[in-house]
């Protein structure tokens, strides 16, 4: 019998979530005994590596690797966006966008490093020089003319002499009058996903009927208050995958092809799994 369940785990799909807090309302009451799968949380980047390399059988990844991966299918209507202002996603500039040289990049998420440089290019036409910026580094001993955070520290930003903030979401919607994508759940080719999917989009609105309860339990954890959190769930992030949604990512991703940032000829998979309902 214990044979058997071992066998059963390792049989079970692997998934993998954000572990960012705009993640939260998305995995609310994963996990059970019940869920068809094993999920682990990690950066968004990494989250594609382990995609692209099978270690991994569905993921939260960013937009940007979706167009990068070979035969990817978006499973759900669920995803990470926004309609406006994100707060976790900021360009801060040392001088002004238009003189910038050098923009250092937040490691962590690769669809925010290509929407900052598609903005500052078709934009401004400013093409800076590029600098990572790892993960757990100190971004006040960096010393690029623009700065680029994600997530959790771009809520918390240390001390940056800025002389003009970028919030991208914002940005984003102001010039295309479009929703961003930041991320959705897609899977590598060959995995059956119709349950899978079906537990994603079941947590995904159990979370967004429970986003109080969520920002009561998370806001300690991320040094927010639970009116700051959860203001974030509701007014800042965006959780459905609908038509402007996708209208959204086919922009971006002309963009991105236009400056070399993904391939041409893709065209998205969307599993009939609700989406855009």
């Amino acid at each position: 019998m214990q044979d058997n369940a071992v066998n059963a785990v390792d049989m079970k799909a692997r998934v993998g979530a954000v572990r960012y807090l705009n993640t939260k309302p998305l995995v609310h009451g994963l996990g059970q005994a019940d869920t068809p799968f094993t999920l682990s949380f990690d950066y968004p980047s990494h989250l594609a590596d382990q995609l692209a390399l099978g270690l991994l059988d569905v993921a939260l990844i960013p937009s940007i690797e979706y167009f990068l991966g070979d035969n990817y299918r978006i499973i759900t209507d669920a995803c990470i966006g926004c309609l406006g202002p994100v707060w976790s996603v900021k360009i801060f500039f040392r001088v002004p966008p238009q003189q910038v040289q050098t923009l250092a990049l937040d490691e962590g998420s690769r669809t925010s490093a290509a929407m900052a440089k598609i903005l500052l290019a078709e934009r401004l036409g400013v093409r800076p020089r590029l600098q990572a910026l790892p993960l757990g580094s100190d971004m006040r001993d960096c010393e690029a003319d623009a700065i680029l955070l994600i997530g959790d520290r771009a809520i918390h930003p240390p001390a940056i002499d800025a002389v003009e903030v970028w919030d991208l979401g914002e940005t984003w919607v102001e010039w295309t009058g479009l929703p961003f994508v930041f991320a959705m759940w897609v899977a590598r080719p060959g995995i059956p996903t119709e349950s899978i999917a079906q537990h994603l989009m079941q947590a995904r609105n159990s979370g967004l009927a429970s986003l109080q309860e969520i920002a009561q339990r998370e806001a300690p954890n991320y040094q927010l208050t639970t009116s700051e959190c959860f203001q974030y769930f509701h007014d800042n992030l965006h959780f459905t995958l609908g038509p402007q949604e996708k209208a959204a990512l086919t922009r971006f991703y002309d963009y991105a092809v236009g400056l070399d940032l993904a391939p041409s000829g893709r065209t998205p998979i969307y599993d009939d799994c609700e989406i855009a309902r």
